[in-house]
């Protein structure tokens, strides 16, 4: 194993001093730092948190709009060997106060309308440190302003053990109270060195970040680009006219996104295509996008290498399909990243072969720590596999929860959470399949569906769809008729208005949408009467 694995990930930042401090490192709508400047920044904040008492292994919270500051304050607790969690700028005063009082923070990075909301049934232990953005005047007890913070005094780093806790990601907890996955420096690390390998990344790439770094895919863009002394180009607005404006006035190189984006760039260069001179490459992450906008994404970003990829927080990153395999194997996750092991699990009878399918397990240095403090739930989702006994011991593997179908060369294809297979007719349908060729229709912008409990059918097949201006429950019916069979078509079609919930990290709120177009039902049905 490679001895640039074990570095703590203030080293992430350090190793590109001197050679590159006057390169820029990272770029908002309004400025710009470099390396140098990046690292004057984290320093001011890592003299904060110790001024104020905080130790090596503490929590601190960054709760930040994307931008320089954010990657300041996130580097700064690491170059004083704090424990980062970052909470998304969108997660609710209720949410915020959850997780800080699940990791028991001892400092809280927030700008000051976020602060505002820490109170009463939210407020957080006496004695908890803040540093806040924005107006200084008025601030509570315990609170200091970002902009009185004295210059970096130069002090040395902390030493830290790269196989130590340096991140605790929370997952959105739709289903329930969020649950903090723990990442080691390593696990972080490894996955930037796996990432920029494949993706072939280099010191003279401009990465548009648009997914949060509360999310393992957006955290994994900066983390690159401070591996390779590249730049990252902050994009805050998911709005996606602005992101191809910027994307074009920064000559970016690279683009990420999450399924929904995608769907939504993709009809915006359709009707109002805009050249990308500089971009080599996009990737996508979070979910399989729906076929009919895979098969644009070539025509809308000509000559621009495509990768699908698949990931999971508690595994950090996972699988990728190289571009050269794009055309052939649309919608395909392919293979294991570098420095990942990955297999396909028949339950009870071992690896699944070519044409088989099986719940996808990850193994390797990318298997994070577990969850916060939830030893239980932990031992459940990351234990050793019997199927591979023979090859990993008693090495311990993350199981997804994923299905999976392996193809005649040993790639991998997404086929459902495996909680959320639907069971029809006596088939065994995937809601993906089913969201697939409702999609293809051309007559709808999202589309979720599930299985309904049904006497006559098992369960039945439903969807909800957010219909384009062309787009009817009629229409829609008769093409689900034509291009379906007779088991997968649904039963019943829920009209979303306006753009359906996205999670944090951009993702479709799979549990909320479905809760509620349920409860919205007995309305609907009331109004056709």
């Amino acid at each position: 194993m490679s001895d640039d694995f074990d570095r703590c990930m203030w080293r992430l930042l350090a190793d590109n001093l001197p050679e590159r401090a006057g390169k820029v490192a990272a770029v908002d709508r309004d400025r710009a730092a470099t390396y140098a400047e990046l690292a004057a920044e984290a320093g001011r904040v890592a003299d904060w948190l110790t001024r104020r008492g905080i130790r090596p292994g503490d929590r601190v919270i960054v709760h930040l709009r994307k931008g320089i500051d954010e990657v300041a304050a996130m580097l700064g607790a690491w170059k004083m060997g704090a424990v980062v969690v970052n909470v998304n700028i969108r997660w609710t005063a209720a949410q915020l106060a959850y997780v800080a009082r699940d990791c028991r923070a001892r400092a809280v990075i927030l700008p000051r309308n976020a602060l505002n909301g820490l109170a009463d049934e939210h407020a957080l232990p006496e004695g908890t440190a803040y540093l806040v953005q924005g107006k200084a005047e008025g601030l509570v007890q315990g609170a200091d302003p970002w902009a009185a913070l004295p210059a970096d005094s130069g002090s040395a780093p902390d030493e830290c053990d790269p196989k130590g806790l340096a991140m605790i990601i929370y997952t959105s907890g739709s289903t329930g109270a969020p649950k903090g996955v723990m990442l080691s420096h390593r696990n972080i690390r490894v996955g930037a060195i796996s990432v920029a390998q494949y993706l072939g990344l280099e010191e003279g790439d401009r990465l548009l970040s648009v997914l949060p770094y509360s999310f393992d895919a957006g955290l994994n863009q900066l983390t690159t680009m401070l591996l390779v002394g590249g730049t990252v180009v902050h994009q805050p607005l998911t709005m996606p006219a602005e992101i191809i404006r910027m994307a074009r006035a920064e000559a970016v190189t690279g683009l990420a996104g999450v399924p929904p984006l995608w769907n939504q760039i993709v009809r915006l260069l359709q009707e109002n295509p805009v050249a990308l001179p500089a971009l080599k490459r996009i990737t996508n992450t979070g979910g399989k996008i729906p076929p009919n906008i895979l098969q644009a994404l070539p025509q809308v970003f000509s000559g621009v290498d495509i990768y699908l990829m698949y990931g999971l927080t508690e595994a950090f990153r996972s699988t990728y399909l190289p571009p050269a395999k794009f055309a052939a194997k649309m919608g395909s996750i392919g293979r294991q990243i570098p420095n990942a092991q990955v297999f396909a699990i028949k339950h009870g009878e071992g690896v699944a072969g070519p044409g088989e399918q099986g719940e996808l397990v990850h193994a390797g240095p990318l298997v994070s720590m577990g969850y916060w403090e939830k030893p239980e739930v932990t031992a459940q989702k990351i234990r050793p596999c019997p199927e591979l006994a023979d090859v990993l011991g008693d090495q311990p593997v993350v199981w997804s929860g994923d299905l999976v179908r392996v193809d005649e060369d040993g790639d991998l294809w997404f086929v459902s959470r495996m909680d959320e297979m639907i069971k029809t007719l006596g088939f065994r349908l995937s809601p993906t399949e089913v969201e697939d060729a409702v999609s293809q229709s051309g007559l709808v912008a999202d589309v979720v569906a599930w299985g309904v409990e049904d006497a006559d059918l098992g369960q039945a097949v439903h969807v909800a769809v957010t219909y384009l201006p062309q787009g009817t429950e009629a229409a829609l019916a008769a093409h689900c008729a034509r291009a379906m069979p007779h088991y997968m078509r649904p039963q019943r079609f829920h009209p979303w208005d306006g753009a359906m919930p996205r999670t944090a990290s951009g993702k479709l709120d799979r549990p909320a949408i479905i809760s509620a177009a349920k409860a919205a039902a007995p309305l609907q049905e009331r109004q056709k009467a």
